[in-house]
């Protein structure tokens, strides 16, 4: 019997009656096989849902992982804790609170709520976990504030950096709410991550019948976690070496070419393995979420430019390859050794000196950064074709009922009529069906009006505090139309397949080539750019969680706004704070021995800003530059879905044809730098033993453990993270002192220039 409900837990019930119609069994007509598997199809619409105890608990998660996250960034071990970690443990202090609080109501204002609605629901637990995503987020802008205090050794206004940080995350939600009727209620936009939620969701929730010989879904998950938990004590602090596994770097300790083969580091990783869930999911994600077809795509791009196109480039000496190392995402000089920027950039107005530039030479990349950007290009225009190919109709519907509307009001007024006529004339999926029965939509006018206020308040950041950010408004324009351009083919890409390609590399060089040699300009533009479709991406994506568990849609947006600023205040905070007191902090060179803080994702960031911004896409990728030939990437990347296409239109019952995905094969290719070869290598084998191997052979225990199983490993690894930092990572104890006991994977030579008469420390001299 469904329970009654107090009127500030159910806040947009469409109607009572929903609380009988909510609870009948629905045809589960989902077309996704997955989902019909992992998502229920029944809805309790009197659960409680925006509660105290989600404010309490939602809140205190969010500071705290946004608090410990932005904390571990700049050390050179880092620890990303997930929402996993809060999931497990806000169950039985949730439950705790329902069996402790008293229920009488209380009266702030003209506004009651209760301490204790009754029972803590799934509802009330989901919401927590989208609080505690927006902590767990990083914040892109920080990279900003970051490389202008401690490597350009520059002043930034801290009301700009605050509102930096807080516009970036912002703006997104605008864009998310112009395309979420197709990225969330089509059922075809399946967002496989979310599955993974789902599934640890009910494992803690439901109750289910033990079969004999057989553990509950709750019981094999606390068997995963116990055994993940106990096992990551020994990569993460006794033997740290098995994170990366080299062979032939063990067998070849004096081949300087043996070793660019086989470390799975700082080489091509032939024969390299790792024995750490962490190289498993770091950079690339878990695997076991993520459908055998893209798997097999990524892995396709990565073998055929790891094993294909570098080797011959590089052996080659193709852009004077040789006289730097096969994999490095640095910048140097002609004579192989780093780039001096400061000798570049003119101290008084922070943009590029041209008369020393012109004296101490062009910038010179690895092969494999040089490719990566290349196939970078090519990647981000076969999203577009690739879109407009295979889902062209679809896109041109929405377009058209966005540009038919004579103005704004207009558009409201369509999509109100829309949603009260129950989505249209199309046949909904029975998640969309209980959710447009039960409760109401958000208006569009809510992500309108955020919109204009969050694009107001970026002019200022932009236009204000005496242009510090060097960014002009029509700058800030331009990267809103990108964003605006690209988040609806990038989100079906990430809906469909669990894989999202970057803007980065597309508005670096967009506004390096209009507004060159102004460093800073090029990086807000960017984040500008590509963040705010990234946080539009991730809006919608847990809209779409809160879809699968019947969370009434406006409780989600109030708890995903409250939490993005609440995330970019503690993330902005703790950053600050960091920056400001740690001494030396980022400066390899002048911090004492042994001392984390050594930044190594701001150092990449610190570098792509001297590629696009100080010396900027001409001088680099243009005629006056050593990379023009990278430009051609543009015209294949259009090109490239073209035949698969038309083959797969001649031969529609192929499933190989069905199966490739070119933009997901040139992200692939391009992945490399920040991750390295052995976190491709095991990602892909772990994810091919699952969801091809046992997906195929044992599909019951598939669909019943796979993503128990992944939210096993990832909590074990994540809690015993966290145990081994606060216990000894916080006294600078960082593992036993012994040949297995530094995090390396002991192929020196790797790094080594080949090129005769260029000499590095620590390399075999290579004889003219």
């Amino acid at each position: 019997m469904a329970r009654s409900i107090p009127p500030e837990s159910g806040d947009e019930n469409v109607s009572a009656s929903a609380d009988e119609e909510g609870m009948e069994e629905e045809v589960n007509d989902h077309p996704i096989e997955e989902v019909r598997n992992t998502v229920p199809v029944t809805d309790d619409p009197s659960e409680p849902c925006l509660t105290f105890r989600v404010w309490v608990l939602g809140l205190s998660s969010c500071v705290f992982l946004a608090f410990v996250n932005e904390f571990f960034m700049y050390r050179t071990t880092q620890l990303s804790i997930g929402t996993v970690v809060v999931q497990i443990i806000t169950l039985p202090i949730g439950r705790l609170m329902a069996s402790t609080l008293p229920a009488r109501r209380l009266r702030v204002g003209g506004w009651s709520f209760s301490l204790n609605p009754g029972p803590f629901s799934l509802k009330e637990h989901c919401l927590i976990i989208i609080f505690a995503g927006a902590g767990a987020s990083g914040v892109y802008a920080m990279n900003i504030i970051a490389i202008v205090k401690v490597f350009y050794k520059r002043q930034i206004s801290p009301y700009a950096a605050m509102l930096l940080a807080q516009t970036t995350q912002l703006l997104g939600y605008g864009w998310a709410g112009l395309f979420r009727k197709y990225l969330v209620d089509s059922a075809y936009m399946w967002w496989p991550s979310n599955l993974v939620q789902v599934t640890l969701f009910r494992a803690m929730h439901e109750e289910e019948k033990r079969n004999k010989g057989q553990l509950t879904r709750l019981q094999f998950f606390i068997m995963v976690m116990t055994c993940s938990f106990a096992y990551y004590i020994v990569p993460s602090y006794l033997f740290p070496a098995i994170s990366t596994i080299s062979v032939l770097c063990w067998l070849y300790r004096d081949s300087v070419t043996a070793q660019q083969i086989g470390s799975g580091a700082s080489g091509l990783g032939v024969g390299s393995f790792g024995l750490d869930w962490n190289t498993v999911v770091g950079f690339l994600g878990n695997p076991l979420a993520s459908p055998a077809f893209a798997i097999f795509n990524v892995m396709a791009g990565f073998a055929l430019s790891t094993y294909v196109a570098v080797p011959i480039l590089y052996w080659t000496d193709t852009y004077n390859a040789k006289r730097f190392p096969l994999v490095s995402s640095h910048v140097f000089n002609a004579a192989g050794g780093r780039y001096d920027t400061a000798r570049i950039l003119d101290p008084a107005t922070f943009t590029l000196n041209l008369r020393e530039y012109d004296a101490y030479g062009r910038i010179n990349l690895s092969i494999l950064f040089a490719i990566n950007y290349g196939i970078g290009f090519a990647g981000l225009m076969s999203t577009l074709s690739h879109v407009a190919l295979y889902h062209g109709k679809q896109l041109a519907k929405l377009l058209t009922s966005i540009c038919s509307s004579r103005d704004i009001w207009g558009l409201w007024r369509k999509a109100t009529a829309e949603q009260a006529n129950g989505g249209g004339k199309e046949r909904q999926d029975v998640h969309t069906r209980i959710m447009k029965r039960n409760y109401k939509a958000v208006p569009q006018w809510w992500f309108h009006l955020m919109l204009a206020i969050v694009m107001a308040l970026s002019l200022y950041t932009c236009e204000g505090f005496g242009r510090q950010l060097q960014l002009p408004y029509w700058g800030l324009l331009l990267a809103c139309a990108i964003a605006f351009t690209f988040t609806l083919p990038i989100g079906v890409i990430s809906a469909t397949t669990n894989m999202q390609p970057g803007l980065n590399i597309i508005t670096e060089l967009i506004i390096g080539y209009l507004y060159p040699g102004k460093p800073l300009a090029n990086v807000v533009f960017k984040t500008y750019g590509y963040i705010s479709m990234t946080q539009a991406l991730t809006f919608v994506s847990d809209f779409k969680l809160g879809h699968y568990m019947k969370i009434p849609p406006r409780s989600m947006f109030m708890v995903q706004l409250a939490g993005t600023v609440v995330a970019s205040t503690v993330h902005f905070a703790t950053a600050w704070w960091l920056l400001t007191t740690v001494r030396n902090i980022c400066d390899v060179d002048s911090l004492p021995l042994g001392s984390p803080w050594t930044c190594p994702g701001e150092d990449v960031f610190y570098n792509a800003s001297i590629i696009w911004g100080v010396v900027g896409p001409l001088r680099m990728f243009g005629r006056l530059g050593n990379y023009w030939q990278m430009n051609y990437f543009f015209l294949i990347g259009v090109l490239a879905p073209v035949p698969v296409w038309l083959l797969s239109r001649r031969y529609p019952r192929s499933a190989l044809l069905r199966d490739i995905n070119l933009p997901l094969v040139l992200a692939g290719a391009s992945g490399l730098l920040p991750a390295r070869s052995v976190n491709f290598v095991m990602w892909g084998l772990v994810g091919f033993v699952f969801n091809h191997v046992v997906y195929r052979r044992c599909r019951a225990w598939w669909m019943r453990h796979n993503y128990v199983l992944a939210a096993g490993l990832d909590a074990g690894v994540a809690f015993m993270g966290v145990l081994t930092f606060v216990s000894l990572g916080y006294f600078d104890i960082y593992g036993v002192q012994w040949w297995g006991g530094a995090a390396d994977d002991h192929c020196p030579l790797a790094s080594c220039p080949t090129a005769p008469g260029v000499f590095a420390r620590g390399c075999p001299p290579v004889p003219s």
